[in-house]
């Protein structure tokens, strides 16, 4: 599918951008065909998980014998954040074999447990791992390696203005992205998009839905055997949805996340977006307490770096019930925000897609 900038949104036109992730991804491809063809180019194609080419406009900074940097401007569309318009730079140098990634100047270094990526490593999320290996992969002759530097100029100031400081991640941004594209998020035209789909899929006949924030909630409800048609994306609109869900006629949901996120609902939180509102360890450290957890093992909670750190210390103490608890006062929250007019199940899931706790009938 070749990438489409614009699109209609409740009436209104808005442009679509692109990640961090794809945006060093061409960089590094680029400056990788550059390297062994000697042939300059400015503009260079890569393919996205969502299945989209994007044709994106490159520079060419340094051309050495065994070494090329190549640039390429971030695009977050009409959905700008802290990143956008930031250059990021791909240095890429010749090695006898393999793709070597490294995260140079203004690439974030993960020092804290709890992220997709371990600790002392760069900030490079997995999909934009594979992504880069990928795409370099195409333009890399069979009998050569690569070496591929990862540089953002403006990376350490930028970073000051994110949430990577109070996760752990020093020095930089990270390179993000799940599927490649970054699609507009005016509010209302979000919304209204989001609740089209519950439209679609009562038309369809569906009568229990799968309520998932994002791809990866909808990858684990693919695993646990639910259909495609069922699942509906709510991204942070948790109560929106689910009064949707009641104004279209629907009789019941399952509510299904990764902790970190659907933990806020169980605290009575439905709109999760971080900037705000965000009680997750305080959450969890409650009702730990409640089980009979040491004054040691809460402050522990309290003092994790993300939700899904406190999921080994949990397990460590012999508390893995919480999960359940916690699953069941989600289903709660979610069924009183409604008025009882939904029955709500619910599941929680690890970044290892390992189910913690269910409530509901599973």
């Amino acid at each position: 599918m070749v990438f489409d900038s614009y699109v209609v949104k409740n009436g209104k036109k808005l442009r679509r951008g692109y990640t961090t992730g794809s945006t060093a991804t061409a960089a590094a491809k680029a400056a990788t065909y550059v390297l062994f063809t000697g042939k300059k180019i400015d503009r260079i194609k890569i393919g996205t998980p969502a299945g989209i080419e994007l044709d994106l406009e490159v520079n060419i900074l340094e051309i050495k014998d065994r070494y090329v940097a190549v640039s390429v401007l971030k695009d977050g569309g009409d959905d700008p954040d802290a990143t956008d318009g930031i250059e990021i730079i791909a240095k890429v140098e010749e090695i006898e074999a393999g793709i070597e990634l490294i995260g140079g100047e203004g690439v974030g270094q993960v020092t804290k447990p709890g992220l997709p990526v371990n600790v002392g490593e760069p900030a490079i999320n997995p999909v934009p791992r594979k992504m880069l290996k990928t795409e370099i992969n195409k333009v890399l002759p069979a009998d050569k390696g690569v070496r591929v530097t990862i540089e953002v100029p403006e990376g350490e100031e930028v970073a000051k203005k994110t949430f990577n400081p109070k996760l752990g991640i020093v020095g930089g941004i990270s390179i993000l992205g799940t599927t490649g594209i970054v699609e507009p998020m005016s509010e209302k035209a979000y919304q209204d998009s989001l609740a089209l789909n519950i439209s679609q899929a009562v038309a369809l006949g569906e009568e229990e839905l799968i309520l998932v924030f994002g791809n990866y909630g909808k990858r684990m409800a693919l695993e646990l055997g639910f259909r495609e048609e069922q699942i509906i994306r709510m991204s942070n609109f948790v109560g929106f949805m689910l009064k949707e869900c009641v104004a279209k006629g629907v009789k019941k949901v399952v509510l299904l996340g990764h902790i970190g996120k659907l933990v806020k609902v169980g605290a009575g939180i439905f709109n999760t977006h971080s900037h705000l509102a965000d009680a997750r360890l305080e959450t969890i450290a409650a009702y730990t307490a409640s089980l009979g957890g040491s004054q040691k093992l809460i402050n522990g909670i309290l003092n994790a770096n993300t939700a899904e750190e406190t999921i080994n210390i949990i397990k460590e103490a012999g508390y893995e019930e919480i999960f359940n608890i916690l699953a069941r006062r989600v289903s709660i929250r979610a069924k009183e925000h409604v008025n009882g007019e939904l029955e709500v199940r619910s599941l929680l899931f690890s970044m290892k897609r390992e189910v913690l706790g269910r409530y509901g009938g599973w």
